[in-house]
């Protein structure tokens, strides 16, 4: 039996429903409201497993689930080195918001990351403790702002509305997802020009731990022909 994680409620939920039914495979709900049970029409072996879209990651991660639909963001934040880890079988069209960095419009020399990186040395020459970002994606943060040469910094988590930190006066700056930018604006917030750290989508990720012996691999052969996917290339080699 494959088994396939997916967002347990919400639009991601919603849109990889469409998404599969689109191509003749129906996931839907099983069971009382908020049993997270899951069901698959349409094709054989294949198992629901509804999860938090934070959780698939590391569930593809262990091997605990062979497929799964979740944000490339998360994927990248969350799992060290991910595509040895898990592949990118389809981008999936949805879902889309980009991980960026914004500051105060009224730091009105600051634009750019070059602008950040003098503003974060200035701040710690004036404050004594380093400029403070606001995020919850540390990992995917901490590569790119070393990879841009930023280093007078440090990340605090958040996990709730993380445009309001700086209101809040519990960070400087901060580093979140957005799509339109509405709420930015609303909270005075304006977007680095060059701060583009991820352009995120849904992705149907396949694992490289769970066990793909001859049965999956026969099943993920008659599930990729129904959805018009290539099996992944590291399931094309010998049994695992």
């Amino acid at each position: 039996m494959i088994k396939i994680g997916v967002p347990s409620k919400g639009r991601l939920m919603e849109k990889t429903f469409d998404w599969f039914g689109a191509r003749g495979i129906t996931l839907r709900l099983a069971g009382a409201e908020r049993e997270y049970a899951g069901a698959v029409d349409g094709i054989e072996g294949v198992e629901l497993v509804l999860l938090s879209a934070g959780e698939i990651p590391r569930e593809l991660a262990a091997g605990r689930i062979h497929l799964g639909v979740t944000g490339s963001d998360l994927v990248r934040d969350k799992l060290a080195d991910w595509s040895a880890q898990v592949t990118e079988w389809a981008l999936l069209g949805f879902g889309q918001a980009d991980l960026i960095l914004a500051v105060p419009t009224c730091w009105v020399d600051v634009d750019t990351l070059d602008d950040l990186d003098a503003a974060a040395a200035a701040f710690r020459r004036a404050h004594g403790f380093r400029l403070r970002i606001a995020t919850k994606y540390h990992r995917l943060v901490r590569e790119f702002l070393t990879a841009q040469g930023v280093a007078d910094y440090q990340l605090v988590d958040s996990q709730g509305a993380t445009e309001g930190t700086v209101k809040n006066l519990t960070a400087e700056a901060i580093a979140d997802i957005t799509s339109s930018g509405e709420t930015l604006r609303a909270n005075h917030l304006k977007i680095l020009s060059d701060a583009l750290i991820h352009s995120s989508q849904a992705v149907l990720f396949a694992s490289h731990a769970a066990c793909w012996d001859a049965g999956h691999r026969a099943t993920l052969a008659r599930l990729a022909s129904v959805l018009g996917l290539t099996i992944p290339e590291h399931l094309t080699g010998p049994t695992v």
